[in-house]
C-alpha cells in the first residue's frame, strides 16, 4: 500500500490504519480507545505506528 494512502487514512480512519499496519492486537484496542477518548491522540498514535514500519508479517 502507498505510503501516502496509509498516512491519509491514518489521519482520517485512525484504527484502519493501524489495523492495516498491525492487524487486530493490543495496538488495534488502544487505538479505538483513543478515538473514542480524544481523536487527536488517536491520530497520532496511528502516524506512530504506520511511520515506525514495524508491520506483523512481513
Amino acid at each position: 500500500m502507498s505510503k501516502l494512502i496509509l498516512i491519509l487514512l491514518c489521519i482520517f480512519l485512525p484504527p484502519i490504519g493501524v489495523f492495516i499496519m498491525r492487524g487486530f492486537g493490543m495496538a488495534l484496542i488502544l487505538n479505538i480507545i483513543l478515538v473514542f477518548l480524544f481523536f487527536i491522540p488517536a491520530t497520532i498514535h496511528a502516524l506512530w505506528i504506520a511511520l515506525s514500519d514495524k508491520k506483523i508479517g512481513g
